[in-house]
């Protein structure tokens, strides 16, 4: 059995911290090659906080409100991450844009999941975006962050139907279980080596099984 060293993960969450979940039950796993060493939340009373500490994880909260302006809340954050010893961050669910510098600082370190099939529906309400434009399919995407918002290589990406009776509340139901399946997918790859960064596109080893990267 192998004795390597694991990759230590930060999370970052503004709110109840439903895929931070998904992660925190996957490393639970030994075979696992992540554990998660610390959850940060711009938002104090974020609800996911007191799930990741009942969990048994280190939490901090950083008020985004305390600080003058982006640059010294990203600071203080670098720093957090720094003295936890942090290897790689997930983005779930961080309602806050990051400073070019702090995202320079961390490239190819930091991954974020958004709830559309990129480059399709960037920003906010994407499950009303999907329906207005009429698509048959819509999903999630895991991706490296880059400057650009919901931009950056794609590591994968899940799919689901979109029905003639969807609205943007059922479309968002069915999203996030695929959510919760591919974040801890996409982690144990990039953690354990076997998703990389090529230039601006990912190369992943061994091909993950197709129900990991595109499901319906």
């Amino acid at each position: 059995m192998s004795t390597a060293r694991k990759t230590r993960v930060a999370i970052l969450i503004s709110g109840r911290g439903s895929n931070m979940v998904a992660l925190l039950e996957a490393a639970q796993d030994p075979a696992f090659p992540a554990e998660i060493v610390l959850v940060v939340s711009n938002r104090p009373e974020a609800a996911g906080l007191a799930r990741a500490a009942e969990a048994g994880i280190p939490t901090q909260a950083i008020d985004h409100k305390a600080f003058a302006d982006r640059a010294g809340f990203d600071a203080a954050l670098d720093a957090a991450l720094r003295g936890a010893e942090v290897d790689l961050v997930c983005l779930a669910g961080f309602m806050r844009i990051l400073t070019t510098d702090f995202v320079a600082s961390w490239a190819g370190r930091m991954l974020n999941i958004h709830p559309s099939l990129l480059p399709l529906f960037k920003g906010t309400h994407t499950h009303r975006q999907a329906l207005d434009a009429g698509v048959r399919l819509h999903g999630c995407t895991v991706h490296f962050v880059v400057p650009e918002l919901d931009a950056g290589p794609i590591v994968a990406q899940a799919a689901i139907p979109v029905r003639q009776d969807d609205d943007p509340d059922s479309l968002a139901d069915r999203v996030i279980v695929q959510e919760r399946r591919l974040y801890p997918a996409v982690l144990a790859l990039v953690a354990g080596g076997r998703a990389r960064l090529d230039g601006d596109r990912v190369v992943i080893a061994d091909e993950a099984p197709d129900s990991v990267l595109f499901s319906l």
